[in-house]
Parts: C-alpha cells; structure tokens; sequence
C-alpha cells in the first residue's frame, strides 16, 4: 500500500502536500555582492507519486523552455498532480539576464554535474542543483535549443538501452528520437548515473521563440506526467504522432568559407550525395556546393549565411526507413501548425 504523502524539504524551506511555493537557493556570489541563486517552483501533490523536475536555460541564451515552463504551471490539470513537480524556468540566471551561454566565470554549465562544494562558481552551481534537486526526484527533462546561430527540430535526445526510458521518450511525442550518448559532465549524464529518467527536449534556437516548439514541448512535458502516472491519462489527448528512432547522426560541414545559401529545410529529407547549399566569396567568384555526406533528415540546421571552413551546417539523422521518420514529422506539423 501506498502511504500518504510525505513533506518535501528544498534547501531549508519544508513543503507540505498541497502546497505551492516558489523560492530562491543561494549558490554564490558575484564580486559586486549581487547573489547567484536558483530559483525554484515546487507544487508538491497531495497524493505520492514520482517526482519530476523540469528545468530550462541552462545555457542562459537558450529561452525556449523558459517559455515552455511558464506556460506548463499555468495549466489548471496540475491541481490534480500525484507526486511533485519541480520547475527551474531559468538555471543560469547571470546567463539570461546577459542573453550568454556561459555562467559568470564563462565555463559551460551543462559540462560541470555533478559540481563540487569548493569548485568554481560555474561547479558550485551544478554541485547544488544535483544536492537539491536531481537527488530528490525520479524523473527529469531538461529544455534546450540549438546554439550559434542554428535552429533545432523538436526531438529528444535520450538513453535508449534502458526501457522505461525509452518508454517515456516515445510518450513525449516529439517526432524524432535521438538515441544519443550521455556527453561527460551533463545534468543528463549525472542524472542516469544517479538512476534517474532523463529525457533532454531540444527545439528552436537561442534567443527566439518558436510557438509550435513552445507548445509542443508543453505537451510532451503532460504526455510524460501521464505516462508516469502523475496526472491521469486521458483519452481526449492522444496524439497520432509516432515517434522515429535514429541511432546516429552526422553534421554536414563547410567545404569553404563564404556566403552560405541553404537548400535543406529543416526536417527535410537529404540523400547521399545531394547538394544542399552552396558558398560563394562576396564577389560570387568562388562558389563551390555543400554535398550530403549521408541519407536522412535534416534535424538541425544553421541560419547564418556565414560561414567558416569547417562549420557544422547541417545535423542530418539516420534512420531505418526516411519515409517513416518524414511521415512522422509530417505528422508533427500537421498536429501544431496552424491551418
């Protein structure tokens, strides 16, 4: 039998079922006396359950999910939560206010978890947000978006070898699954160290809005609650989205410098040996095609016109059957775009 929903200490605030609260956990301070902290919403069920957290920008340029949590703690299907949901809109505070990546001591956030107590500020941060909030949950999805300057399709990257993660990544419903290794020092690397379900949603790019990645992500986020039993299912909201699952994937390189033009749309489907751009000089001297290196869908993409020899352009997946995953994506779109 199930007990009773027990308190839920954050920091040194003790949250009682059926409570809402938002606070502040301290993690440093900047040379002008200015705190860095993590701000935190907790609505804490009064039925037990699993315990989610759901966190954003991380890289403090990626807003995406910001948008993506404020919208998700307006929803009134929430009064009706088992367990606890844990939201950090935005992990990276001096990040987002400074539209950077990077933390105050300019080192990546995401490459830092688990942190140290007596590390840089950059570990200190990480170190606290494992102590406080990972240790505490079961489950966890982290919002990201493409960087420099490229635009992602909605996908989730997650570990596949283990089933009920696999399970939880389909019911997100985002159209493509990326079955991608854990990078070393992740908050999705610690979290699987620690047993915990990761899934990491990536959509759009930084600093912009996507309305259709925005509600998607939302209601992947429900998808996933009603699938751990969080929320209850509903059959007025399935999706007919079915999911694709691509094991590898490659990126498309600059085979010169200059003016990119692209050719690819963004979950569309390339072939080997395709041409899918072209750079020229500024004087239109010099031009020389961009060649699909694989077959796949193209599920990330680089909106600069202006590039090095050797930027990464196009993100291009592999998947069993193209026809399936662009059914899919076709799918997706149907689903969120506007008519």
């Amino acid at each position: 039998m199930i007990g009773p929903q027990g308190v839920i200490t954050i920091g040194e605030t003790e949250i009682q079922p059926g409570q809402r609260v938002t606070l502040d956990l301290a993690a440093s301070k900047l040379y002008t006396h200015t705190d860095v902290t993590l701000p935190v919403h907790v609505i804490h069920g009064r039925k037990p359950g699993p315990r989610l957290f759901v966190c954003a920008a991380i890289h403090g340029d990626e807003i995406m999910g910001v948008e993506v949590i404020r919208r998700l703690l307006r929803l009134k299907v929430l009064e009706r939560l088992r367990g606890t949901l844990i939201a950090m809109p935005v992990v990276n505070v001096f990040g987002f206010i400074n539209q950077s990546r990077y933390s105050p001591d300019r080192r990546d956030l995401n490459r830092y978890f688990p942190g140290t107590e007596g590390g840089s500020l950059t570990s200190r941060l990480a170190n606290l947000f494992v102590k406080e909030i990972v240790s505490k949950c079961t489950h966890g999805i982290d919002l990201h978006a493409g960087s420099n300057h490229r635009e992602n399709l909605p996908q989730i990257r997650a570990y596949l070898d283990d089933p009920e993660t696999e399970r939880l990544a389909r019911a997100f419903g985002a159209p493509v699954i990326l079955d991608a290794n854990e990078l070393a020092g992740s908050l999705r690397q610690t979290g699987k160290d620690m047993g915990i379900q990761m899934l990491l949603y990536e959509a759009g790019e930084v600093l912009r809005f996507d309305d259709i990645a925005i509600r998607a992500g939302i209601r992947g986020i429900i998808s996933v609650m009603r699938a751990t039993g969080m929320l209850q299912d509903s059959p007025h909201k399935k999706t007919s989205i079915k999911p694709v699952v691509s094991r590898s994937s490659t990126w498309v390189r600059a085979p010169i410098s200059g003016i990119l033009r692209t050719g690819a749309r963004l979950g569309g489907r390339v072939s080997e040996g395709d041409v899918i751009g072209l750079i020229s000089d500024p004087f239109g001297e010099t031009e020389e095609p961009v060649i699909a290196n694989v077959s796949g869908i193209v599920i990330g993409r680089l909106n600069l016109p202006l590039v090095h020899e050797g930027d990464a352009i196009y993100h291009v997946a592999r998947f069993e059957s193209r026809a399936e995953a662009s059914s899919a994506i076709k799918g997706f779109r149907q689903e969120f775009e506007p008519e």
